[in-house]
């Protein structure tokens, strides 16, 4: 793949998840999953703005710039100490509907992940460099929305790590 196709398809996969947060955001109600996936929304917003202007750069000159691609979501150690101030505010009301938002939208994550993965195997250096700060902000969505996936769904996990044991009950 040439790094103009990875930069396409990447658009593509970074609308796909822009729209699946603007769409969950518009169908929650709960403000603090609300807000989360706002800016979730937001930040892939960035990625498609970032991205089409990274396209015309190299329709122009054949070179991508070294500027830095900044990212509104924090690393995990900072999502987890976020997701325990909101834990305690939210209700325990019936989230199925969220649940299916919520997974729909970890797929297109750890997919378009999957894809900044391969591209940062595949392209030459300068390609390289640019989708391994998309992997590395798209593992932090991922984080994002997994500990929202967890808690909702009472999994007895917490970003992977256990919060209880049914036997123990």
């Amino acid at each position: 793949m040439t790094i103009e196709e990875a930069i396409k398809t990447a658009i593509d996969y970074e609308t796909r998840i822009r729209d699946i947060y603007r769409d969950a955001a518009d169908r929650i109600s709960d403000p603090a999953g609300k807000r989360i996936l706002q800016m979730l929304r937001d930040d892939e917003q960035h990625h498609v703005e970032y991205l089409m202007d990274r396209l015309e750069s190299w329709k122009k000159t054949g070179k991508l710039s070294d500027k830095k691609l900044e990212s509104t979501i924090p690393p995990v150690d900072t999502i987890q100490r976020e997701m325990e101030k909101v834990r305690a505010q939210m209700s325990p009301e019936n989230r199925s509907g969220e649940r299916g938002i919520l997974s729909k939208a970890l797929k297109a994550e750890i997919e378009t992940s999957n894809f900044y993965e391969k591209m940062v195997a595949e392209l030459p250096n300068e390609g390289q460099r640019m989708f391994a700060r998309f992997l590395e902000i798209e593992e932090n969505h991922i984080a994002a929305v997994q500990a929202e996936l967890d808690y909702i769904t009472k999994t007895g996990y917490w970003f992977d790590f256990k919060e209880f044991d049914m036997e123990d009950l």
